[in-house]
């Protein structure tokens, strides 16, 4: 049986980063079940991978619903830290999102595969159990364990239910985040438009942000972060009763004008141009392929003229610019970027990322119950948690 000082299980950016933080006289092994590291790294940021958010640290935690556990970690493992091991650059772009200058994500990987030479690398191998004393597949006996299987989302990178068995340590519900929506709808022949700086709402939740209408439902920014706020409300569990769930969000198109603003402008506006027809008059105000779409769902001719519209239908008119509402039908699940939910943190040492359960276990990345919205924040925790998980497993 092959005895190692350190066993890390999952070779994506969790895990890495465990690695790299290793000292080079410990004896370490890295155990992958994909055929190469980094799966869903190379997939971030549309392939460009956004390896992190460079928002003041203090401003960046406070975006984390786990912030307190989190603190720790992130000052322990700094951007600056993160960039010290790369040699190219970096761009900062919109929203404090990082990239690779050359936009490739294989940059970054390569970069950080660099760092893994006196790591013994295992491919191909998945773990299927853990015995007591640490012994995996009664083949590989350690002395400490760092657990950096991810989630349940993306299962085509090797993420599954499978990853949270490995131990007993107790979780929290499983749930998806940063996910599409499907809509009841069909909206195939709006598909492709984009609705510039709404605010998309659900129950007390607004998020503001773009959203993009796909061919079964919705997506872009202000979707995707309001979908995770949506899962956390809603009471199911991937691994108990994973359900379709239904549901309904309203959007405000016109974000910039309050709901009296709004109609002051429009009163003034049908005295003054009464003979404008209601479809153009709303290029003003909407995504010119939307406007069609939308006055057949407030059912106003789109040849009217503003004059010739009633008061009750320009109050319908007015309400569903500020309300504008769609019926989901579920998630788009395949699509889902993080999962919600995790090993429960109550049993984790947010100072080293050891288990308060079982000595000399450690936990790194999404397997945790931490995630946070879309723009670098997740790979932030992943790099950070990782590290000092490997940190404190050297260090003990």
């Amino acid at each position: 049986m092959k005895k190692y000082d350190i066993a890390i299980i999952g070779g994506g950016p969790s895990g890495i980063a465990s690695a790299i933080a290793i000292p080079d006289d410990l004896n370490v092994v890295l155990l992958e079940k994909n055929p190469s590291l980094g799966k869903k790294l190379l997939l971030t940021g549309g392939g460009r991978c956004n390896i992190t958010n460079n928002k003041p640290l203090k401003e960046l935690l406070n975006s984390f619903y786990q912030k307190n556990f989190l603190k720790h970690s992130f000052y322990t493992f700094s951007n600056d830290d993160l960039f010290s091991y790369f040699d190219i650059d970096f761009i900062e772009e919109d929203d404090n999102r990082i990239f690779p200058k050359s936009g490739k994500s294989h940059d970054v990987l390569d970069n950080l595969k660099k760092h893994l030479k006196n790591i013994d690398v295992k491919l191909n191998y998945e773990v299927k159990e853990i015995k007591d004393n640490f012994i995996i597949n009664n083949e590989i006996k350690v002395s400490k364990l760092i657990i950096a299987t991810g989630g349940v989302t993306y299962p085509q990178t090797g993420c599954g239910p499978q990853n949270y068995f490995l131990t007993t340590q107790p979780l929290t519900k499983i749930k998806y985040g940063l996910v599409p929506l499907i809509t009841s709808e069909n909206l195939s022949e709006i598909a492709g438009i984009t609705l510039y700086n709404v605010v998309s709402t659900y129950n007390k939740v607004k998020i503001k942000g773009n959203v993009l209408i796909s061919h079964v439902g919705l997506t872009g920014p202000g979707i995707i972060n309001l979908s995770s706020e949506i899962s956390r409300n809603l009471d199911y569990d991937i691994l108990k009763d994973d359900k379709d769930l239904k549901f309904t969000i309203s959007i405000d198109l016109c974000p910039e004008y309050s709901l009296e603003d709004l109609k002051n402008k429009f009163t003034n506006d049908f005295q003054l141009k009464g003979k404008t027809q209601i479809n153009n008059y709303l290029k003003q105000l909407l995504t010119n392929n939307f406007i069609e779409f939308f006055l057949n769902k407030v059912k106003i001719p789109k040849n009217m003229q503003l004059s010739k519209i009633n008061k009750k239908s320009k109050n319908r008119l007015i309400e569903s610019l500020k309300h504008f509402n769609f019926k989901i039908a579920g998630f788009n699940k395949d699509l889902s970027k993080v999962t919600i939910g995790g090993i429960d943190l109550k049993y984790v040492n947010s100072k080293t990322m050891e288990s308060k359960i079982t000595p000399n276990l450690y936990f790194a990345g999404e397997v945790l119950d931490v995630d946070g919205p879309t723009g670098g924040y997740n790979l932030k925790i992943a790099f950070s948690t990782g590290f000092l998980a490997g940190l404190s497993a050297s260090e003990k």
